[in-house]
């Protein structure tokens, strides 16, 4: 008890030790309340808040605010913080505003109206608002009666429609409703048939239909909470602890946290949600911090669901441009999210009237250690056997985002050896379709998906997350190289090996270059700074460690994959702009794909030797199946970027294993 409460006063210190605010600090509370009074000084009546984030300053503003001493772990910082300014988009008069809104002067030093296709990032007010309309809508009133419901059972969810070709379009949402009586998972049981489409502008239901009527699924075996769960129970877990008798090996002052040979700053945005910056590693060698990611997030995750009825066609999610995956942040249980070890950030972001919003324990962070191996070697051809090994413990920064019925477990895992481990953890419920069927023997045409139990259907779907990644490898101008693994014949008839492979690098010049379907070519993904070498010659470089590949299955010319086109490529590279964050584009909502990462490409700009963004997509084709009913056990994916010719050698070498603490076996006593 005593470890666990200096523990606990060890971090909450570490907390109040922040000294000075950060340039890329994310919004506090004081500063949207004074975003929202401005706004609405020049606007002050009828208008919403749909994105409040932060107005990022130029990358050399940032780079010489934050210079890196070459000779030790110390920061300079002037004394002077580059303005705080905030972008937001606001409805005003049935219209898309987009303000930059200065702090210091307290004004707004520029606007424009959108005059584009799409529309801004839904408000979680909005989306309540417009799934309560059926309540007091008498054909729906009606429809649940018919039915044979109690209608203060049901609940309501909203729906984005997408795009498929309308010359015009306006700003509204479909409404389905579900069940809950006998459970709390309403996802299980849809009233299949109801559907209402909402105007957002005019906030008003604006058409209805009740086409056809399918058994409800039943509440029976759909239940989820401890408390309501019946024996037997299992599989039976022991307990599990990690104890750091020594505090934590990390130190968080603001939002920048260093631990180990790393340093970096933890952000959040409305839009994005966790957004890792300016990740530099020590290098013992050299005696100096070293740049590695000046910026990273999630750009946006793609879900299409592939069932083209009336009903369903237009059941293509973009988790992050439409609802966003900040606003949809959960907050951390401790013991459960996250391990007994961790420390907790909160998070805020404005509502829709500007107002600001918190989220108790955002981010967790704790240092991992999971029982695997750093480096170890056993040596048997020497008289006396030497075993030499190190345990491999990281830091990981984790934040959850539940959109609807998905919980998306988001991880960014920082490795002594220099490795970045990024990882997506999909929990949560299946979006399910009521059917006629009880058994698959009853099936004889296509129903989209599996049936997971009676009148129940998991629907096929997709999930696309596009990460962007501005690498800046021990700098800020750098260039991709693919080094293609081929095979090459043995042409010596003295040799009776036959072939061998070897190693074709080029560096690509321009965008189209560098767009890559992984999979169809073995090959290395590497971003170098050219302008630097090791002491053999080798350019300085972080490589690209794919995880599961996953192309779209969806034709080029369907109008989801229109708006998804930067699906269409695993890898891309483009020069770094500011402006260009959003893979999906700036307005998602109804967008048409004529502002997205595929759009920008096709510019086909120079990259060799530039300040270069790497975007990479990774998914998961679901097939449901029964296991991930009722609620679905974590499925998990991922990718690396890890040092390749970096540094001079390796850089854990003289890592010293920690002291470990040795708890007696109690049940080996007995």
């Amino acid at each position: 008890m005593k470890i666990l409460i200096f523990f606990v006063f060890t971090i909450f210190w570490s907390f109040g030790e922040c000294s000075h605010p950060h340039p890329l600090d994310p919004p506090t509370p004081s500063e949207l309340n004074l975003v929202r009074t401005i706004v609405q000084k020049a606007y002050p009546s009828n208008i919403t808040f749909q994105y409040v984030g932060l107005e990022e300053p130029d990358k050399s503003t940032i780079l010489s605010w934050l210079s890196l001493n070459s000779k030790t772990k110390t920061k300079t910082k002037t004394k002077t913080l580059p303005p705080r300014q905030f972008y937001v988009v606001s409805r005003y008069h049935k219209q898309s505003l987009e303000m930059i809104v200065d702090l210091r002067t307290r004004s707004i030093i520029g606007s424009k109206v959108d005059e584009g296709h799409g529309y801004p990032m839904l408000t979680l007010d909005e989306q309540t608002a417009a799934s309560e309309l059926p309540f007091l809508y008498g054909p729906f009133r009606e429809s649940v009666k018919k039915r044979g419901l109690n209608l203060s059972e049901v609940i309501c969810s909203d729906f984005t429609v997408g795009w498929y070709g309308e010359g015009k379009t306006n700003r509204i949402l479909k409404i389905k409703c579900y069940y809950t009586n006998g459970t709390v998972n309403l996802y299980a049981r849809p009233l299949e048939g109801i559907e209402a489409v909402v105007d957002l502008d005019q906030m008003k239901i604006i058409d209805y239909t009740d086409r056809f009527i399918v058994p409800l699924p039943k509440a029976e075996g759909t239940e989820y909470r401890e408390s309501k769960l019946k024996p037997p129970f299992g599989p039976n877990l022991k307990g599990i602890a990690m104890m750091q008798p020594g505090g934590p090996g990390f130190k968080i002052d603001g939002h920048t946290v260093s631990w180990a040979n790393w340093e970096f700053h933890v952000g959040f945005d409305i839009r994005a949600g966790p957004i890792i910056s300016l990740a530099s590693i020590y290098d013992l060698q050299k005696q100096k911090y070293r740049q590695v990611l000046y910026r990273g997030f999630i750009s946006e995750l793609f879900v299409p669901y592939q069932d083209p009825t009336l009903e369903w066609y237009y059941t293509t999610y973009f988790d992050c441009g439409e609802f966003g995956f900040g606003q949809s942040a959960s907050s951390l249980q401790p013991l459960t999210d996250c391990p007994a070890n961790a420390a907790f950030l909160d998070a805020y972001y404005a509502g829709s009237d500007g107002t600001p919003v918190k989220i108790a324990n955002a981010f967790c962070i704790f240092e991992r250690y999971a029982g695997d191996i750093m480096w170890r070697h056993t040596e048997i051809e020497i008289p006396k056997e030497i075993t030499e090994v190190r345990p491999d413990v990281s830091l990981v920064v984790r934040m959850v985002s539940t959109v609807g019925n998905y919980d998306y477990v988001i991880d960014w895992e920082f490795k002594p050896s220099g490795s970045i481990k990024l990882g997506v953890g999909l929990t949560g419920i299946l979006e399910v379709k009521a059917g006629i069927y009880t058994n698959t023997d009853q099936i004889k045409e296509d129903i989209y998906g599996t049936l997971l139990a009676d009148n129940t259907i998991g629907v096929y779907h997709d999930h696309f997350l596009t990460y962007y990644l501005d690498l800046d490898i021990d700098g800020e101008t750098n260039s991709f190289v693919k080094s293609n693994l081929e095979t090459v014949i043995v042409k010596d008839p003295t040799i009776p090996r036959k072939s061998y492979w070897t190693v074709i690098s080029e560096t690509a010049k321009t965008e189209a270059d560098a767009r890559i379907n992984l999979g169809f070519k073995p090959s290395e993904l590497v971003v170098v700074n050219p302008n630097k070498k090791t002491k053999p010659g080798n350019k300085i470089g972080y490589r690209l460690l794919p995880g599961s590949v996953v192309h779209p299955l969806l034709v080029t010319d369907d109008y989801p994959q229109i708006r998804a086109a930067f699906t269409n490529y695993n890898v891309w590279v483009t020069p770094y702009n500011k402006s260009e964050k959003w893979a999906s584009g700036l307005y998602v909502d109804r967008s048409r794909g004529d502002d997205t990462l595929a759009a920008w490409s096709l510019r086909d700009r120079e990259i060799e030797n530039k300040d270069i963004v790497l975007w990479y997509t990774m998914g998961f084709h679901h097939v449901p199946s029964q296991e991930d009913f009722p609620i679905m056990p974590t499925l998990s994916g991922g990718f690396e970027l890890r040092p390749t010719n970096f540094f001079e050698s390796n850089p854990v070498l003289k890592t010293k294993s920690p002291k470990h603490v040795y708890w007696p076996n109690c049940s080996s006593q007995h």
